[in-house]
């Protein structure tokens, strides 16, 4: 390094990755730069310029100084390994400028301390690192240690697990060729404690919130949902809050979507045939409400998703952060991906419900073009990540027509008046049921289906979303005895025939 090197690097001034000192007098301040630069983008600290006037005067260095230095470069926890340069100062004889560059950090790595204390950079301004962005990094570096997924679950034991929801998961991955078949024959604590769900034959916290029937210690497993009147949180006509675990959660949520969106008919070009879809595209909602209940920050126990529906949008809000590479921006680009749940994120894979990381706003974008919708947006504002779907622009009689037939009242189990099956789909539900209760398996049955997915996504959801049929155990949906049979409006309706 030369001279001209160091005039060219302080010309702009202080910044984020430049730190100015006037000698070594101040090297504890220095270090608590070098340190932020470590845990930020990186930089230079020089000594020997002054930081008002940036006029190079340079210091005398001896080896009692290149000792302190190596000595308070020894306080960096991990450490590193820095060149440190000196370079004389020509209007200065025997004065030297010190200079030293520190590498930025790196998603995975351990953040750095200095004595202890961990620092980073706010532009030019060094601070203290809180203890949440701390945890968050050191979550990042050693997640088998530190993650809340990965911990072993308060007051549940592997009878709390949910026997069924295991296997159909199993199911689902072997249908998609991402589980061998083999796994069929294994016992479901093998299964788990190969995907790290179980830690000394007690089930994890991310085992709990994807298969457990027991989640009275988890507070943070709850959505909330409503349709606001209007495009404000003013007055709304359906408020609902649902606990469970993932599925119920997922499951909930894409019940009310049909239950608030729109659903109309396209006589596609390459069947000919009849094709239902929501004014948003089912496959964008189902995608983002995945997204929300897999990458959302679990730990934080007094936070919980919501789903909003107002008269021109839809939100889905997740406790969390955005990863430090990811912005609202860059999100539509292709980019890698940094699952805040590393091993839920695996299972989920795993069963098919999530594709290639990094892929899932693509696949919401993708689902919005194809039907001719604008794009969401995404925003972060430190505490929750929000997903915003635009709703198309209907006319007033569209609407009007609408709400006369699809006319819901606030309470979750009252059903419509005057009701239609708004598919045919539902419709072939209907017509296949009597007035006893049924299981699921036997309801697709009698409609001719083996495929259990399509026919819950396409059939079952959107009966149940309408009030076409109600549960036999309204209040436990994961019911082991779970039947369900016809409303008293769907068998009007079918009567009507």
């Amino acid at each position: 390094m030369t001279f001209d090197d160091i005039k060219k690097l302080i010309a702009s001034d202080e910044s984020r990755t430049l730190e100015l000192k006037k000698t070594t007098g101040e090297l504890k301040d220095g270090m608590h730069s070098a340190c932020a630069f470590l845990n930020t983008e990186g930089g230079w600290l020089i000594f020997g310029v002054a930081p008002s006037s940036l006029k190079i005067i340079g210091q005398e260095v001896t080896d009692k100084t290149q000792q302190e230095i190596a000595q308070a470069l020894a306080g960096l926890e991990p450490a590193v390994d820095v060149r440190v340069a000196y370079v004389d100062v020509p209007e200065y004889p025997g004065n030297k400028v010190i200079a030293m560059h520190f590498d930025g950090w790196v998603w995975g790595e351990r953040p750095h301390t200095f004595h202890g204390c961990p620092f980073y950079k706010v532009e030019s301004t060094t601070k203290v690192m809180s203890q949440d962005m701390y945890d968050e990094r050191i979550r990042a570096h050693q997640p088998q240690l530190y993650a809340w997924e990965r911990l072993a679950a308060d007051g549940v034991t592997m009878a709390d697990l949910n026997e069924n929801l295991i296997r159909n998961g199993i199911r689902r991955g072997i249908d998609g060729g991402r589980i061998p078949e083999s796994a069929l024959y294994e016992p479901t604590g093998d299964i788990l404690a190969k995907w790290k769900l179980i830690k000394n034959g007690v089930p994890t916290n991310g085992a709990v919130l994807l298969f457990s029937d027991n989640i009275d210690e988890y507070p943070q497993f709850t959505l909330r949902m409503a349709r606001f009147v209007g495009t404000d949180k003013n007055r709304f006509r359906d408020n609902q809050r649902v606990e469970g675990n993932f599925f119920q959660l997922l499951d909930a949520g894409i019940a009310f979507c049909f239950k608030h969106l729109s659903l109309s008919g396209v006589i596609t070009n390459h069947s000919m045939e009849r094709e239902e879809q929501l004014e948003i595209p089912y496959h964008a909602l189902r995608e983002a409400l995945i997204n929300a209940l897999c990458h959302r920050y679990w730990e934080r126990y007094n936070l919980t998703i919501s789903l909003a529906f107002y008269d021109d949008r839809v939100e889905i809000a997740s406790p969390g952060t955005f990863p430090p590479q990811i912005t609202p921006e860059n999100i539509k680009e292709p980019h890698e991906s940094f699952p805040h749940n590393l091993k839920v994120a695996e299972a989920l894979y795993r069963m098919t419900y999530l594709e290639n990381w990094g892929s899932g706003a693509k696949r919401i974008m993708d689902a919005c073009k194809d039907q001719g919708i604008e794009a969401p947006t995404w925003r972060s504002d430190g505490g929750f990540v929000t997903i915003t779907f635009k709703r198309p622009i209907v006319t007033k009689s569209d609407t009007e027509q609408r709400e006369a037939s699809t006319k819901y009242r606030s309470s979750t189990d009252q059903v419509l008046t005057k009701y239609r099956p708004s598919t045919d789909q539902v419709q072939k539900i209907i017509l296949s049921m009597g007035d006893d209760y049924m299981t699921m398996s036997e309801i697709m049955s009698n409609i001719g289906l083996k495929h259990r997915p399509s026919f819950r996504e396409n059939y079952f959801l959107p009966a149940l979303a309408e009030g076409a049929i109600e549960r036999l155990y309204p209040e436990q949906p994961n019911h082991p005895k779970q039947k369900y049979r016809l409303t008293e409006s769907a068998k009007e309706w079918k009567n009507s025939l």
